[in-house]
């Protein structure tokens, strides 16, 4: 496709060095206190959140398909934040202020889901800290770009650090051996206190529309659903929340799944993922451009089908190659589909919803995309058990695998990576 030629207010200079343009350098004291809440943000939830999954099973002996549902807490909270972060956050309240509040609320539910010993207490606690949590995610993004000159560039770097703020977390968690403990559970609750005093030294962020009119459509991204009358964005959207029903298998039962094998200090190896997450995503730029939009999907599709089917034939001893190389994958099933959504909406949409296609797109595919997934990969974990503590688990994972499979075969063949001229004249 030839480039076209730009209007000055199109956003080429993307590619211009930052001096050249006048781009002021972020204040080292900000970029250091953006840096800090990124990886406290990402330690608080890393440290327990993987290894839960083989203490509700194991020690506290919670059935699958309850352990389905406590992991389905997480995409329920994805769902409500954007009510809250449109409704309340953007309009009253000062950002800084609005993530003490909330971490602080979650490191006490955390407190109370430690102590929990039934299903019944444990369950609402745990959709009670994600409904305060999942907002957060958003607030720290929007409060990390409204401090920066250049987010294209300032971004990612200080982003990183909530990727290694999550492997750290996993590595202490699995050198002290206490995954099956609720010890881990602790160590998030007190890391999102300290988040929470944190926050308080934050540069100070007002709210975005203070006082302004919110409309559910436009809280929930609906605004963008005139992009499904194009076949390949419909195509898309369906096809990135039919995959988020398998992957949801991944973080619900991997962690188990590897202690039940024997795999020792699980967790820890499990962050060998984000470690191949941060490699990928700095050589995404060069796939990109060699593969496009199409290809860099149907490859993080691929990569998803293929982890499953080398869980499913691995084992911990002479095939345990198949498992390391299963955990390495998550940072082409992570970066060359998601990374790659998020760029293929930001080029399909209209500058005037490109914000409200994100949102929707996000609410579709972590939202209803990952409850499903949750759910239906614990009633999966009940048809393949085999006794209190073990499963089939090569039954388990050709699950997915086939799941991933038929979804990948499907978008290949009827999604096409073009954009449509009057809706971006930029090219994929």
């Amino acid at each position: 496709m030839s480039t076209p030629t730009k209007k000055p207010s199109e956003r080429s200079e993307i590619a211009t060095p930052a001096a050249e343009v006048g781009i002021m350098p972020m204040d080292l004291t900000i970029r250091t206190k953006l840096s800090i809440m990124m990886f406290l943000q990402y330690f608080a939830w890393g440290a327990w959140f993987v290894s839960m999954s083989g203490y509700i099973s194991g020690t506290l002996g919670f059935s699958d398909g309850q352990k389905g549902l406590i992991y389905a807490a997480s995409p329920i909270g994805a769902m409500v934040a954007p009510f809250f972060v449109g409704m309340i956050a953007d309009r009253f309240f000062a950002t800084q202020r609005i993530l003490a509040a909330l971490h602080l609320i979650g490191g006490a539910v955390l407190v109370g889901i430690s102590m929990s010993q039934t299903y019944q207490a444990f369950f609402p606690l745990m959709l009670l800290f994600f409904l305060c949590y999942m907002p957060t995610m958003a607030l720290t993004n929007s409060l990390a770009f409204s401090h920066m000159s250049d987010p294209g560039r300032q971004f990612p770097g200080i982003r990183v650090l909530g990727t290694i703020g999550w492997i750290v977390a996993g590595q202490w968690v699995g050198y002290m051996n206490i995954g099956d403990t609720n010890t881990p559970l602790q160590i998030g609750a007190a890391a999102s206190v300290v988040l929470a005093v944190f926050c308080l030294t934050l540069p100070h962020t007002p709210p975005s529309n203070p006082g302004g009119r919110v409309e559910v459509r436009t809280v929930l991204g609906l605004d963008s659903l005139r992009l499904m009358k194009q076949w390949s964005f419909a195509v898309f959207v369906v096809g990135s929340f039919l995959i988020c029903i398998p992957l949801q298998f991944y973080y619900s039962f991997a962690q188990s799944f590897l202690e039940d094998v024997h795999v020792e200090n699980a967790v820890g190896k499990m962050t060998y993922g984000q470690m191949s997450e941060i490699f990928f995503m700095l050589v995404m730029p060069f796939f990109f451009v060699r593969l496009g939009v199409k290809y860099m999907l149907l490859v993080g599709m691929a990569a998803w089908a293929s982890r499953y089917l080398l869980f499913s034939l691995g084992n911990a001893d002479e095939d345990i190659w198949m498992l390391y190389m299963g955990i390495l994958l998550h940072g082409i099933c992570y970066d060359f589909f998601f990374v790659t959504g998020y760029i293929y909406v930001d080029k399909k949409a209209p500058e005037a919803i490109r914000a409200s296609a994100q949102v929707f797109i996000t609410f579709v595919t972590w939202g209803v995309g990952g409850f499903i997934g949750s759910t239906l990969a614990g009633m999966t974990g009940e048809y393949f058990r085999t006794g209190p503590k073990t499963h089939d688990w090569y039954g388990f994972w050709l699950t997915p695998a086939i799941a991933a499979v038929i979804v990948l075969v499907a978008f290949a063949f009827l999604f096409h990576d073009r954009v449509d001229a009057e809706s971006d004249p930029r090219p994929m």
